[in-house]
């Protein structure tokens, strides 16, 4: 297996897999091997404060130059236009400096738009529309989301606020002055898998080793900044359940247990996600994350 076409030395790399597979050490590898730089595709990374719950990891890092990572405080709005827009202007710093991108994650809405280029319009939340909107019962919302956008996700009428959100983004397209993203890029994709009991055994392992590392604590530090419960919940598995169990609403092991049988059913998600892009034509070259994977990756890009 080689990447034999159109000069493999200049291309971004991308690494993706599901979590606890090992994204960020083949990342910073290969940004070492290459004299890369790695750009996260982590849809919570990008929250300040969230070290521990969301992997960063960034002792792995060391010297190796990192972006898109703590730019924002927890709980702030950060859509998928912001992170492609932040993606756009990072590359673009990359390119200046011809540093090479080694864009790694786990977030497959961040990546599919990545590498199959949507193009998203920016919408902020509109309070004069909202304001108009507050009568409207579901359905009428629904009515009139479907008149703005026939091809709607069916999940975006199912919850008043999604709805609502829906709609100021398809007023958004349907105006031409609204700004835009779309990222045009030709990366090597790697996938990093491991069997369904091996996969299991990390995600234990990783979830002990963070609990150890102060899991408990960084929520209860969130929750004293002033964030709350509901906020929490947002934020993914890990302080949704944490939160539970501060709120004593779990005991410690249901809480272990029942968060790592989330975190494998995510990953199980992450994986039908990524095959999913593979039929829509996104080229992922798969490699053992038990197996070095550095190598077998070093020995693909050199071809």
């Amino acid at each position: 297996m080689s990447i034999a076409n159109e000069n493999p030395n200049a291309r971004p790399i991308v690494v993706l897999g599901p979590t606890a597979c090992g994204k960020t050490r083949l990342a910073v590898g290969l940004a070492r091997a290459l004299e890369g730089e790695i750009v996260s595709a982590d849809s919570r990374q990008v929250f300040r404060s969230m070290d521990i719950g969301t992997g960063k990891d960034l002792q792995d890092y060391g010297d190796t130059p990192y972006h898109l990572i703590d730019i924002v405080d927890p709980g702030t709005l950060f859509s998928l236009f912001d992170y492609l827009s932040a993606m756009q202007r990072t590359l673009d710093d990359l390119d200046a400096r011809e540093k090479r991108p080694i864009i790694a994650g786990g977030s497959g809405l961040y990546l599919d738009a990545l590498l199959r280029g949507y193009r998203l319009v920016e919408a902020p939340v509109d309070p004069l529309l909202r304001e108009r909107l507050k009568h409207h019962d579901q359905e009428r919302l629904n009515a009139l989301l479907a008149s703005l956008r026939p091809l709607h996700n069916t999940t975006d009428t199912q919850d008043r606020e999604r709805t609502l959100r829906a709609i100021e983004i398809a007023y958004a397209e349907l105006n031409e002055d609204s700004p835009s993203v779309q990222i045009s890029i030709n990366p090597v994709v790697i996938g990093l898998h491991c069997d369904n009991d091996r996969l299991r055994a990390r995600i234990r392992e990783r979830l002990e080793t963070r609990l150890d590392e102060g899991l408990i604590e960084e929520v209860e530090s969130l929750r004293a900044e002033g964030l709350s419960w509901r906020q929490l919940d947002e934020l993914g598995l890990e302080y949704r359940y944490v939160a539970l169990y501060l709120q004593e609403q779990l005991n410690r092991n249901d809480m272990m247990q029942k968060l790592a049988s989330a975190i494998y059913l995510f990953a199980r998600q992450q994986v039908k996600w990524f095959r999913r892009m593979e039929r829509q034509g996104v080229a992922i070259h798969w490699l053992a994350a038990d197996d070095a994977p550095l190598d077998a990756a070093l020995a693909l890009l050199r071809g």
